[in-house]
């Protein structure tokens, strides 16, 4: 029975890449230049050295077209939606919550104040990447502010033997979240002629995507995701409630730590380049669940997997709008 359910899982599982693989190549053929499918395949498997008698007779401008222009904003849109959804089926399975995303915490509201106050008032120490690197701080610093203020709360924040009821997280973050909120809104008061430069931050975007970008994006959402598969387990017990997984032998207060930690620094992550993207981690979770089921084991790749899918598509069906 349970080879069948492995088999199973792992059938769902090569699906899904194999719909990411076609979504990919189609997002790369379209645009105003159109590439066929056929040389965007030749020109993949001449990268890979295995034909490359058939990358050769490419043309020269599609290689650059899709190696320079498209693929980086591909593959950090890639990215970004693997890392918004896994953050949203953690969180939703943390707070035993369908509402639950992302930004449920303060993360979207203080990756937003750090990027506007490295556009506004913070001189641009690392030049183009100031912006993101302020965003990443300041998803990462609410995260803790947040964990602090519910920790600290005395006799509402904390319940028996220290724990710290969701509930309050949850509160908590949306206090937070309210008052960045309000930080945002004062400095695009005083923002002046900066002021577009955080209305282009805020709606998001991927035209400014290149390799670089990529590659310092993959390292620690790929980190992360693993780091959290490994709480798959613990998480599946959390569902049936904190007394039951304590019982288990569980460090339940530690497990909700580290899979906030974890949720914030690979939200930061993703939305440091692109801006702040929320709907990704709320609607993809409720999806998977739907096809492949409760259990984190599967739900984790499973729904990291439709995340860069659907995130990927929604390019396709804007691609004049980026390309």
């Amino acid at each position: 029975m349970k080879f069948k359910k492995f088999l199973h899982w792992r059938l769902v599982l090569l699906y899904l890449v194999a719909i990411l693989a076609v979504t990919v190549v189609l997002t790369t053929a379209v645009g105003p230049v159109y590439v066929p499918p056929s040389e965007i395949v030749a020109l993949f498997c001449g990268k890979l050295q295995l034909c490359e008698t058939a990358a050769a007779l490419v043309p020269q401008k599609y290689e650059t077209i899709i190696f320079q222009i498209r693929l980086p904003r591909i593959f950090l849109g890639l990215l970004v939606g693997f890392a918004l959804a896994t953050a949203g089926t953690t969180l939703q399975g943390l707070f035993k919550n369908p509402m639950a995303d992302p930004y449920i915490i303060g993360i979207a509201s203080g990756a937003a104040v750090g990027a506007a106050l490295s556009l506004t008032v913070v001189p641009r120490f690392l030049g183009g990447y100031t912006t993101p690197f302020l965003a990443f701080l300041g998803a990462v610093f609410t995260t803790f502010l947040v964990y602090s203020i519910a920790r600290t709360g005395g006799g509402a924040g904390a319940g028996e033997g220290g724990r710290i009821p969701v509930d309050s997280l949850l509160l908590t973050g949306i206090a937070v979240s309210m008052f960045f909120g309000a930080v945002l809104s004062f400095l695009m008061f005083v923002a002046g002629k900066d002021l577009h430069n955080i209305f282009f931050w805020l709606m998001g975007g991927l035209w400014k995507a290149r390799w670089r970008e990529v590659e310092v994006t993959a390292l620690p959402v790929l980190l992360c995701f693993g780091l959290i598969y490994i709480f798959a387990k613990d998480l599946n017990a959390l569902l049936l409630g904190e007394e039951s997984a304590q019982t288990l032998g569980i460090n339940v207060e530690g497990v909700k730590k580290i899979l906030l930690i974890l949720s914030a620094f690979i939200t930061a992550s993703a939305v440091a380049f692109v801006g702040t993207i929320g709907f990704v981690g709320l609607i993809i979770p409720h999806i998977t669940r739907i096809l492949v089921g409760p259990d984190h084991r599967i739900l984790f790749p499973a729904s990291a997997l439709v995340g860069a899918t659907f995130f990927i598509y929604l390019l396709l069906r804007r691609r004049k709008g980026y390309f």
